[in-house]
Order: structure tokens, then sequence, then C-alpha cells
């Protein structure tokens, strides 16, 4: 389907057509007309499948033709920095031959950025985009007005409901009109994010674009180890694989990231860690030494698997097991693109087995176990310390926000 056809203002076509859109994705097809009509709604789609343009671009051609631009129109709520940016780079590529004007809040960075947040929120840019956390900061000082919002996000919801977030979303909430469009995307659907959707959305449509299988090219090789294993593992898998340009690790936890990362730097290779402990420039250079390729090797939490527009990887490691298949299949999504072969490694220890079976049968197919290289083999796990982590007591710990530079005053282009 042609953008064309939905009736968009001249402005945004022609920001759609100097990004390079030209054909409609499922997703952007069936969710514009919904959102056109001021109908709440639900749409399930994974990464990649064009859902952010899916909401952007019938919010920005309604507060277009709202034709004021004195308050906050548009709210959308996202759990990470990284994706209140992406998104906010969108914004700017799609509104910018319009008079609409966007800003990103999110924390991590110093009192200035704070206070341009500040003005932004006071002299009413039309579309927000924020982390919980952050956003509550601004509401706590009492100077941000809601009174003419038109239009709620929430993106990535499945995940903002992992991090520990609901109260939070739901004390935003609290702050905006009652009479409002709410659009609710995830990548999942568990049954708390029905019970959210039936507590914010009201007689909402829904969309549902089935999690894709991994595509055949991508060669997933799955090895059974011990945590003694894991490190010695990966440092014997990429020390040979100096052809490669791109690698992209997945772990559990920062420590972990801290971990691996250190290890591959002992054998000189080029790798760095991203995660929640580097404070927002130290992100942003990572980040853009990898996209660019002076960096090889980029060791990332879970929170960078979804909504990070990293694309072109030539292998993907799960150093730990997703928690559910819909990840993993996000994962290793991200190799074999445009008809070149990826590689996904996994690694699976005895407490990640039902994890990994479940991911089994999302793939509707068994994958086999490769062999461990002999000088990998032979290491044992120490036995106290698995009976520590046996009588360990772990407490989920409440995120407050994966959150980062703002992007400075609000936009408006003529």
């Amino acid at each position: 389907m042609n953008f064309n056809e939905f009736g968009f203002d001249a402005t945004v076509l022609e920001g759609i057509a100097a990004i390079g859109y030209e054909q409609t994705t499922p997703v952007q097809e069936m969710a514009i007309p919904i959102i056109l009509q001021g109908k709440d709604l639900i749409a399930s789609a994974q990464t990649g499948t064009g859902k952010t343009a899916a909401f952007l671009l019938p919010i920005i051609n309604k507060i277009i033709t709202l034709g004021h631009h004195e308050k906050i129109k548009a709210l959308i709520i996202v759990p990470t920095r990284e994706l209140a940016s992406q998104i906010d780079q969108n914004m700017e590529g799609f509104s910018y031959f319009t008079n609409v004007s966007s800003i990103a809040v999110f924390g991590g960075t110093d009192g200035a950025t704070f206070t341009r947040e500040k003005q932004a929120l006071t002299e009413g840019a039309d579309v927000v985009i924020c982390t919980p956390g952050r956003m509550i900061a601004h509401l706590n000082m009492g100077y941000v007005d809601f009174s003419s919002l038109q239009f709620l996000v929430l993106d990535e919801a499945d995940r903002m409901l992992d991090m520990g977030f609901f109260d939070d979303i739901m004390k935003i909430i609290s702050y905006l009109p009652k009479e409002r469009q709410t659009v609710l995307c995830s990548a999942t659907m568990p049954s708390r994010i029905r019970d959210l959707s039936k507590r914010i959305l009201k007689n909402p449509e829904e969309v549902s674009i089935a999690v894709s299988k991994p595509i055949e090219r991508i060669r997933q090789i799955i090895y059974s180890v011990n945590d003694a294993q894991k490190v010695p593992l990966i440092c014997s898998i990429l020390k040979d694989q100096l052809q490669l340009r791109t690698i992209l690790v997945f772990c559990s936890t920062k420590s972990k990231t801290k971990q691996v990362s250190a290890a591959l730097k002992k054998l000189k290779l080029s790798a760095n860690e991203i995660h929640s402990d580097l404070d927002q420039v130290e992100r942003e250079n990572v980040l853009l030494a990898f996209k660019s390729r002076e960096l090889k090797i980029l060791v990332a939490t879970d929170i960078m698997s979804r909504g990070i527009d990293i694309e072109d990887i030539d292998m993907v490691i799960n150093y730990d097991v997703p928690h559910d298949g819909e990840d993993y299949i996000h994962r290793i999504g991200r190799t074999a693109r445009a008809a070149a072969e990826g590689v996904a490694i996994t690694f699976v220890s005895s407490s990640d087995h039902r994890k990994f079976q479940a991911i089994e049968k999302l793939l509707e197919k068994k994958l086999p176990m490769s062999a461990l290289p002999e000088d990998v083999a032979g290491i044992k796990e120490d036995p106290s310390k698995r009976e520590h982590q046996k009588k360990r007591s772990f407490r989920p710990q409440r995120r407050r926000d994966g959150e980062s530079k703002g992007s400075g005053k609000p936009r408006r282009r003529t």
C-alpha cells in the first residue's frame, strides 16, 4: 500500500518521501487507518515491523489538523532512554517539513538538560517522548500541563512492565485527560498487558502481526554449558572470528556484561560493553562506534535487545537464554539481513533448560546441541558456588529508569 492513500497532509508526505519510505508494512497498513479514525488501539508486533511509523505518522497528521500548538498534544512513554532517543529521531524526520514540535525527556543528564526539558514541557512541545521516572520527576515539580493532551502511546509496554514500571505508568496516566486516544504497543501479549489495556483503553481495536520464524539463512548453534564454561567458551569462539565485522553479545545482567567485555578486551579483541551504569555520553559513543564498525564486538544487557536500530550484524551470541521466544527471535533476527548469511549462538545452562524448551516450542523444531571445544569441555563448575546460588533468594529489582539525554528545546519547523 502507498502512503498517499491515507490522505496525509502534504508536509507529512514530504517527510515520508525524504526518509525514503515507499510502501507500507503490514502493521502500518492495518494500524494507521484505525488511529486516523480516532479509535483506541492495541498493536502486537515485533521489533522491525515498522510500528513506530504506524503510530507517529497519523498522530503528526492529526496534530497538524488541530491547528494550534500552545500545549502538549501527545505523550509517548517508553522503557529506555535509547528507545526514547530513537523515536525522537524518527519524529524529527517525519515532522521535518511540518510545524509539529517534539522533545525527548529522559534522565542520566545534567541540570542544564533538565532545565531545557522544563522549558519545553512548560511552553508546550506538541509531542513528548519520555521514560517513566524522568516524567514523574517533572510532574512532581507541578509545572507540566497535560490539559490539552489528545494522544497517549505506550510503546514496548511488555518491557515496561517487566522493568517494574506499572505504578509509574498509572501515576502518569492519572495526570492525563480521561478523554483521549490511547495506543498500546507490545511485542508480546501476556495476561498483564491485557489487564493494563482494560484499565486505560476504551473499546480498542486490535492489530496483531504474528511473530515470524527466523529465516533459514540464520545458522543457529546451541551449546549446553555450566556457568564456569561460559566465559572460556565465548573467548574460544570469538578469538577465531576475526573475519566478522560486527558481533552482538547479549547478557542478562550488568555484572555479566562487564565480565564478558573485560575477558574479550584481555584477548586484545575490539570489544566494549553498554549498560545502564554508563553515562549517556559514554553509551552514545559506544553505540556510534559499533554502528560505524569502529568497534567489532558489542556486549549489551537485555535492555538493548529491543527498540535499538542496529542492523547487519554478522553474529549474535545469547550469553544467557532470553526470557521468552519472541525475544530470541528479535535478537537473532538482527543477523542475516539483505540476503546475507548469519550466525546465532546460544549458551544454555541447567537453569535455562525450561526457557529454551519454550523457545523450541515457538520455533516448532528441536535445535541440536553442538559439542564444546576440547579446552572448554573439561571445565567443571565450582560445587560451592552452585550451592550458594541455590540458597540465595532473588528479589526482583525495580528499575527506576533507563533514561538519557534530552534533545533540548522543542523543535518547530515551518
